[in-house]
């Protein structure tokens, strides 16, 4: 046929040639213009020779009929597998892998606004990706390869492994949003069809957010992952698994504290809200007007009379309320409404409001001191137990246990005893025993003890 014939469709595409280092051409028909039996062995040398790469970054200008071509085999290529039934026969599941992977599995260059917090998506322009004619048309392939209905994920599952999924999440930290919104459904759409690899790709996108949140502070892809995990906890059955509330308090909420908050708050938000809609009981019912009509009583000159008779007994008693919520209330009308309360309590009496002040803090050190020293008395304990000379010789002698669960197991028995010998002797005591049975226990107690503390 002539060339010069339009009705004949012949499409070049480039073969590189690394031993010669010359670039060969073969002229390959399109797809829909060669036999059935001969377009699967077609499709295979189309989806091999898209796999060659091209320099966009530093000469945008070289090859640019070839780069042409590639971006015509990988449109037609789209078209193809949208339009057309029974063509993803097993043989292409490895080649569209491979394909896909070689195209987009890259080093990602560094970051050109490293802390994130600067960055502002609403005035400063992303660095885009420079091969996005190519990366758009190879997306846009797999997504229709994962969506057509002759996909079967039991071949896949051969090729779209773990290693697959984990290369896929680096892409996340793109600066191009085109890419980040597209790998946002290519990973929704493998979440969907693959089921076990759901457990692996929650969990791996946990990671991303723990080091987001307690190492590096900056990734492109937080939104994009938030708005993936929304549709997840969308389909979260009743009742809710430990994991998953365990993923809401370690991860989600600690989002909150990450500086560049505003960049993926309501993806995030919208995450918190669907675990709420689904249990009522991982939050604490937030009812400001109850507490904003309560303190509307001081407003009532009535009422307030009534207080001013009896501050003495009143004060001490609502005190502590008031100035915890002053210092804690998330709402800025219930702030304005108790300093007004404790503005009139101090004009009231002003000596007596000092007192009340002083006591309260004397009761928060009070707590603080509680505090300390039980923590430090659980410190004691944990290191007594650890220093437990049972445990080193577990650690030679067996290897049934891990040194955790020995750890562990004395550190219980250490406390069991501690809490139970002090209630088994005031039991004895209020018992009326005799002095022979109390000085035995106390003498027994006194032992047990000085063997887990272990005094020299």
């Amino acid at each position: 046929s002539s060339t010069a014939d339009s009705s004949v469709i012949i499409q070049f595409i480039f073969l590189i040639t690394y031993s010669t280092g010359l670039t060969t051409v073969s002229a390959l028909l399109v797809l829909p213009d060669v036999a059935p039996a001969e377009q699967e062995k077609l499709f295979v040398q189309k989806l091999r020779q898209c796999c060659v790469l091209f320099d966009f970054l530093s000469d945008p200008l070289s090859d640019l009929k070839w780069k042409e071509v590639k971006r015509a085999a990988l449109s037609e290529m789209v078209e193809y597998i949208n339009h057309n039934r029974s063509v993803i026969t097993e043989p292409i599941y490895p080649e569209v892998v491979h394909m896909f992977a070689v195209n987009m599995f890259r080093a990602l260059p560094p970051s050109s606004n490293p802390t994130g917090a600067e960055f502002d998506p609403e005035e400063d322009e992303p660095t885009l990706e420079a091969a996005w004619p190519h990366l758009q048309l190879v997306y846009e392939f797999f997504l229709r390869f994962l969506e057509s209905p002759d996909f079967q994920p039991n071949i896949a599952k051969k090729y779209i492994d773990q290693k697959f999924v984990m290369q896929l999440l680096e892409l996340f930290d793109s600066e191009d949003p085109r890419e980040r919104d597209f790998l946002k459904t290519t990973l929704h759409r493998i979440y969907g069809k693959f089921l076990g690899l759901r457990a692996y790709i929650r969990k791996q996108i946990n990671n991303i957010f723990y080091r987001f949140i307690y190492e590096t502070e900056h990734h492109n892809g937080i939104a994009e992952l938030l708005e993936i995990l929304g549709s997840i906890i969308n389909g979260f059955a009743l009742p809710l698994k430990e994991e998953h509330k365990i993923f809401l308090l370690k991860v989600l909420l600690p989002l909150h504290k990450v500086k560049s908050l505003s960049v993926y708050h309501p993806q995030l938000a919208y995450c918190v809200v669907q675990f709420l809609e689904k249990d009522s009981t991982l939050t604490e019912p937030v009812r400001r007007q109850v507490a904003e009509r309560a303190l509307y009583y001081w407003n009532n000159e009535y009422i307030m009379s009534l207080i001013s008779d009896n501050a003495a007994r009143i004060l001490p008693i609502m005190f502590p309320a008031l100035y915890r919520n002053s210092k804690s209330h998330w709402n800025k009308t219930i702030h304005g409404l108790i300093y007004n309360a404790l503005k009139l309590f101090m004009e009231m009496n002003q000596k007596l409001f000092d007192d009340c002040t002083q006591q309260f803090r004397a009761e928060k050190n009070k707590e603080k001191a509680k505090l300390k020293e039980r923590e430090e008395a659980w410190m004691k304990i944990e290191s007594l137990a650890r220093s437990n000379p049972q445990v080193s010789l577990s650690r030679t002698a067996g290897e049934q246990e891990s040194p955790e669960s020995h750890s562990k197991e004395n550190l219980l028995t250490s406390v069991c005893f501690i809490l139970v010998l002090p209630s088994l002797l005031m039991t004895l005591c209020n018992a009326h025993v005799s002095v022979s049975v109390c000085v035995f226990a106390t003498f027994f107690s006194t032992s047990t003890l000085c063997v887990l503390i272990r005094l020299d």
